[in-house]
């Protein structure tokens, strides 16, 4: 069995070739991708255009990351068409495969090549206008904002590690009504780019799905000013939350209890909430593609979880927790309605992340039986707001955010139980 090296750096030798070539950039937009030869052209387009269209005075580049794709990815990007005014450079990164690995390439570019302004954006958007590189760029070219985080309106099924995990964590726990925290498209400065590229993180999930949340957390709890840019509408491949979203899920999920380790010293302090600055927000009736969710298999998945996951869960949840999730399983499992609630769900990953910061063992294993259980409150959550639009939906999401600060006690307390 071979184990993949480790790389000092993600770039290959044609890319500082190039670099050699083009010298210097005012703003560099990068897209990193991995077999999606039916939209990268098509993001591309768009983030050139935005280039030229808002920035004419500035030097710009686009800078397609790529993990090898299988596809025609490469060429797709290379043949899109760009304002020539635009450098262009598409390139396979090294190092471990993941998205991470693709931004760390994209930081050590933005480094050598001295830009005062870095912005990203996913490979698989449909709803990207050239407009999105101006509300992306802008706060960092002007020196009013280190990070720049998107603010969309999405589809009330999109995104429900989001909703459900990421968002009111964060928010719970570092005081900042970050509403997208792995929203895929940021914009960034040089000096939080330089530091991205200090930190030992590339043999971790941070070089995959994490990179995205502890782009956002760090960015939060080392300093820089964070703000939100309002995108209007995301469209782009969505997957029905029961499918497909397992190596994502873990990975996120695992940077998200590593960097509760790492900034322990910031959550376990009182903290209110902060208002999060957002710009160009509009109000507006958003058009969403609709979502399919498959609510048997969630069911299913959770009741099949529980049943061969129960030993562990004894051992890491609270005895009411646990008696509470019998009961949810019971119910489900004859056919009766009960609701995995936003307050027993909270308690639930409360306790998992207290854990994961004591594990002596796989924390892999740890983290991946937490799916069943996130497949429940899906569940639960997609019954209640079936029949809503998509702002009732949100206040669902709001108010399960708001439990999630209420139960912060409940998070100390356990921590401090296992200490």
């Amino acid at each position: 069995m071979t184990t993949l090296r480790k790389y000092s750096s993600a770039l290959r030798e044609n890319v500082h070739m190039w670099v050699n070539k083009i010298k210097s950039v005012d703003i560099l937009v990068s897209i990193p991708c991995y077999n999606c030869e039916d939209s990268i052209g098509y993001v591309v387009e768009q983030a050139a255009q935005g280039l030229a269209k808002y920035f004419p005075d500035h030097k710009c580049a686009v800078f397609i990351s790529d993990g090898g794709s299988l596809d025609d990815t490469r060429e797709n990007a290379y043949q899109a068409s760009i304002p020539s005014n635009v450098e262009r450079r598409v390139t396979i990164y090294r190092g471990l495969p993941g998205k991470g690995t693709s931004l760390r390439a994209v930081f050590e570019v933005a480094i050598l090549l001295n830009a005062k302004a870095i912005a990203m954006f996913d490979s698989d958007l449909r709803s990207i206008t050239p407009e999105w590189v101006k509300l992306m760029v802008e706060p960092i070219l002007n020196q009013s904002a280190g990070f720049v985080a998107p603010f969309y309106r999405r589809h009330k099924f999109d995104g429900t590690i989001t909703n459900h995990i990421v968002y009111p964590m964060t928010r719970a726990l570092y005081g900042v009504d970050l509403r997208q925290p792995i929203g895929g498209d940021f914009g960034f400065s040089p000096e939080l780019a330089e530091f991205y590229m200090r930190e030992d993180v590339w043999d971790t999930d941070v070089a995959k799905f994490g990179i995205d949340i502890w782009m956002s957390t760090s960015a939060i709890n080392e300093g820089y000013n964070v703000v939100q840019s309002y995108l209007g509408t995301k469209i782009h491949g969505a997957k029905d939350p029961g499918n497909d979203l397992g190596p994502m899920f873990h990975q996120v999920i695992s940077t998200l209890f590593y960097l509760m380790g790492k900034y322990e010293n910031k959550w376990r302090q009182d903290i209110s909430l902060k208002p999060m600055p957002i710009i160009n927000n509009k109000e507006e009736i958003p058009q969403l593609e609709p979502i399919n969710v498959n609510l048997k298999k969630l069911q299913a998945e959770f009741i099949d979880g529980f049943n061969h996951f129960k030993p562990m869960y004894n051992h890491i949840l609270s005895p009411e927790n646990m008696s509470r999730l019998e009961s949810i399983h019971r119910n489900w499992e004859s056919g009766k309605e009960e609701e995995l609630d936003a307050d027993l769900w909270s308690k639930i990953l409360y306790d998992f992340s207290v854990v994961y910061q004591l594990w002596q063992r796989n924390r892999r294993q740890l983290v991946n039986i937490i799916t069943p259980l996130y497949f429940g409150r899906t569940k639960s959550y997609c019954e209640q707001v079936i029949n809503m639009g998509s702002d009732e939906a949100e206040a669902v999401v709001q108010k399960q955010a708001e439990v999630f600060e209420k139960n912060r006690p409940y998070l100390i307390e356990r921590f401090s139980m296992w200490e």
